[in-house]
């Protein structure tokens, strides 16, 4: 898990938290549930009846006379709109490059290549070692500043040592002369196919 996905969904869970509270205060209210299934609320539990409101007009009109009330409301929401607009977007923007350039740099004007095909090339190619039960590639980042992450699984006979060594001299280095483009950094993570004990008679 990347810290923008743990920061994402931390988030996600405070606010789904903070609603479902505020969600189920008002429901526990609207619908009197405490006195018909005579429950006790704690002391100064908030909305513990259907008469109850949030704010009473005591506390509506307590600082709305000051001068500096109504701007420090606006100043607030503002800047609330602007973290949940921030936010959005930030979660709106690619994280895979979509296409990269092909043809080194500077790249040919008008070439390009989706991110998408050459990891399924990629994966492709590193699929037929031998040793190599399984292959995926995931393309991320930015198409000038790219990277590769490889998810390899071996079969009971593979070796990581020698699966490193063909998969930098093979897939990677055909994929750098075909495009141009430099070795980008790359994340290989290995894992060994599960398999079934041996009946030894």
């Amino acid at each position: 898990m990347t810290p923008r996905s743990a920061l994402n969904r931390t988030l996600l869970a405070l606010a789904g938290l903070v609603l479902l509270g505020g969600g189920l205060l008002i429901l526990f209210a609207g619908l009197d549930l405490y006195r018909r299934h005579d429950l006790a609320p704690p002391a100064g539990w908030p909305l513990t009846t259907s008469a109850d409101v949030l704010l009473g007009s005591a506390d509506r009109a307590r600082w709305s006379s000051q001068g500096w009330w109504w701007p420090a409301v606006i100043a607030a929401l503002a800047l609330v709109a602007l973290l949940a607009l921030w936010w959005l977007l930030a979660q709106l923007s690619r994280r895979r490059p979509g296409s990269l350039p092909v043809g080194g740099t500077p790249p040919q004007e008008g070439v390009e290549l989706r991110d998408h095909a050459l990891s399924e090339a990629i994966a492709n190619e590193a699929g037929a070692l031998p040793g190599v039960g399984h292959a995926a590639v995931h393309i991320t980042g930015r198409p000038a500043r790219h990277r590769t992450r490889i998810d390899l699984t071996l079969t009971p006979e593979g070796t990581p040592g020698a699966t490193l060594g063909a998969l930098c001299e093979g897939p990677l280095s055909t994929a750098r002369r075909s495009t141009g483009l430099p070795d980008p950094p790359t994340e290989v993570r290995l894992q060994v196919s599960r398999h079934g004990p041996h009946r030894v008679e």
